[in-house]
């Protein structure tokens, strides 16, 4: 069992923040504008924009690092591929996505619904990135 080719590592975890950033693009400005937009004005919040969009894509980044890093931790003990990766997705998106979803749902800032078709939108988009840098993994 050698150690975690953090190069690679970042790597794999870059091509993955651009899959998540992508994703999460998509889901917010076409599929969940609106009933974000109506969370928001309901709780006199001002729209998402600039600083806050620069820390979304900046924690995206940070979490496809991390979720490849986490591939590498697990790889030894599941052995490497799509098998590993797509745990690692699903190991990702309960607790960086499910989990506060749930918690949105409960304070009453996100409708059931809406937290539904994010939750579902993300768990593809973390599994198709946890995928996608995990082939750019290699050990050292």
């Amino acid at each position: 069992m050698g150690h975690i080719n953090v190069g690679r590592a970042i790597l794999g975890g870059l091509l993955t923040g651009v899959v998540i950033n992508i994703g999460e693009t998509i889901l917010n400005v076409l599929i969940v504008a609106e009933p974000m937009e109506r969370a928001l004005q309901a709780r006199n919040l001002p729209p998402v924009g600039g600083a806050a969009i620069g820390g979304f894509v900046l924690l995206c980044f940070l979490l496809g690092i991390a979720t490849v890093w986490l591939y590498a931790a697990i790889r030894p003990r599941f052995g490497p591929g799509v098998r590993t990766a797509v745990i690692v997705g699903v190991v990702v998106w309960w607790f960086a996505f499910v989990w506060p979803g749930i918690g949105d749902v409960i304070i009453g800032f996100v409708p059931p619904t809406v937290s539904a078709i994010v939750l579902a939108w993300e768990a593809a988009e973390i599994i198709i990135g946890s995928v996608a840098g995990a082939w750019l993994y290699r050990e050292a």
